[in-house]
């Protein structure tokens, strides 16, 4: 028999994959959110910062997100062809 620590079951469960924090840029599909995600570089010779941004397809289940919140998501399996994200919560 293997025991099972009281510990590891009240804990909240791992949230696996990647995970983002990003601006709603768009609301109009249903039940979908598009994210932009912004991140500063810095050039290997120059050493000049700039900024690079991401688009990502992300899925909102009640469509309770709008364009301008800042909001996490995660990981999680393909939904569509360019959904692989879920958001996690709002900022």
């Amino acid at each position: 028999m293997s025991k099972v620590s009281t510990a590891a079951t009240t804990e909240q469960p791992k949230i696996g994959g990647r995970q983002f924090n990003g601006t709603v840029v768009s609301d109009k599909n249903d039940k979908t959110i598009v994210v932009k995600v912004e991140s500063i570089k810095q050039h290997p010779k120059y050493h000049k910062r700039y900024t690079v941004s991401r688009r990502f397809k992300v899925h909102d289940e009640k469509n309770e997100y709008h364009v301008g919140d800042k909001v996490v998501f995660v990981e999680c399996r393909p939904l569509s062809r360019d959904k692989r994200w879920r958001v996690s919560h709002k900022i």
